[in-house]
């Protein structure tokens, strides 16, 4: 087993904290508000949430007479800000073992569903920028929905950048393993607490409970 000619790391839950269910709640309902509608329901609170899809930001849209993009849109500013705002008031950390980045050799990227100029904020405000070659989230639009992971089209991105003929990608989700396949790379699951009882139906190729681990991963060496 030889080195890779890169490694890609996901953002939230493997860099820094995740969002907090309570904080992505709020800025939807102020989403909602912002467009008139001060009761929405729970249920189309959730779906925009996690894991939105097209079809169901399209099926939400509808039950209040709103044009998706709008909802959308105004989704994506209240979602963002909420996040910046919390990175700033310290309620959301880097990781301590953000500091094994030093010790994994050769060009290093970033590759999430956040929003493009959240992780821009996240490398500045902790001082990464020097720490990875390029870096893509996906931009705040509806289409940006049908290219976010599992579907490769970023990592794709990150990979011809670093003009990788390997690469290693480190997620905290199964979705990460998903597209870390599907666009030919080996993967690697961190478990944290936040993800302490994911099943894959798509193994990854390593699982490690710190970036500590990853360092001799990357360079080629297997894991005990």
């Amino acid at each position: 087993m030889s080195g890779y000619d890169a490694v890609l790391f996901d953002n939230d839950g493997v860099l820094v904290a995740p969002p907090a269910r309570e904080t992505q709640t709020a800025a939807i309902r102020d989403a909602f508000a912002e467009l008139g509608v001060r009761r929405a329901d729970e249920e189309h609170v959730s779906a925009l949430r996690h894991g939105v899809t097209v079809d169901r930001l399209e099926e939400v849209a509808r039950a209040y007479d709103l044009d998706p993009a709008e909802l959308w849109a105004a989704r994506e500013r209240h979602d963002e800000r909420s996040q910046l705002d919390a990175f700033r008031a310290g309620e959301r950390r880097l990781y301590d073992d953000v500091s094994a980045l030093d010790d994994v050799v050769g060009p290093r990227g970033v590759v999430s569903n956040n929003h493009h100029t959240t992780i821009e904020f996240v490398l500045e405000f902790f001082g990464l920028d020097s720490a990875f070659d390029t870096y893509y989230g996906r931009e705040k639009t509806v289409e940006s929905l049908r290219l976010k992971k599992p579907n490769t089209h970023y990592l794709d991105r990150a990979v011809a950048d670093l003009d990788a003929g390997s690469a290693l990608y480190v997620g905290d989700s199964a979705n990460d393993i998903v597209a870390a396949h599907r666009a030919g790379m080996d993967s690697v699951f961190v478990r944290r607490e936040h993800n302490g009882d994911v099943d894959h139906e798509t193994a990854p190729t390593f699982e490690v409970a710190s970036l500590h681990e990853l360092v001799d991963v990357a360079a080629g060496k297997r894991p005990p």
